[in-house]
């Protein structure tokens, strides 16, 4: 599937489709650079390569998306479905990832690939997906307020990472 995301003053394709197994160095990779340069994610030490592949092995059993974006061939973004609680009672609310290579920020692709993540929880009949973003990440709170999720709370100083605490903002949209 084609989508247009916004590349400076222009309007690029960039493709969506489902990860494959040879897509995780790339998803690996887009990953670890935000572990040790930002509060993107709250995870301390990048992920080894076994790491990345037992994830997308769990994914892949369960059923949850892993999507690709790609530009020109290369990929350039990735974003996936995770349960939000291991609970049974939790199997219909899924909680969104989504990372933009760090060279390809602010040119739309975070919106092409946050559509599609809601039109496949849609498709898979899921309920509710809850996001949970450092609250200083006003990027991403952004683009989620503008596909209809509603804050619902904010957890005080529940992370530490670069020697501060962090506040999560609880994002939510019902499908």
């Amino acid at each position: 599937m084609t989508r247009q995301a916004n590349s400076s003053s222009t309007t690029t394709p960039v493709s969506i489709r489902e990860a494959t197994e040879q897509d995780l160095p790339a998803i690996r990779n887009i990953y670890n650079y935000f572990v040790t340069r930002s509060t993107a994610t709250f995870a301390l030490e990048e992920e080894s390569v076994d790491e990345r592949r037992d994830w997308f092995v769990n994914h892949s059993q369960n059923g949850l998306p892993v999507l690709i974006a790609e530009l020109d061939g290369h990929t350039v973004g990735w974003a996936s479905l995770s349960f939000y609680h291991q609970r049974c009672a939790y199997r219909q609310s899924v909680e969104p990832s989504l990372y933009i290579h760090h060279e390809f920020a602010a040119r739309g692709i975070g919106k092409v690939l946050t559509e599609a993540l809601i039109d496949a929880a849609r498709t898979r009949n899921y309920h509710c997906i809850v996001s949970l973003v450092c609250s200083e990440n006003d990027a991403s709170l952004a683009v989620l307020q503008k596909y209809g999720f509603a804050k619902v709370g904010e957890l005080q100083e529940v992370g530490r990472k670069f020697d501060r605490w962090l506040n999560v903002t609880i994002m939510q949209k019902l499908l």
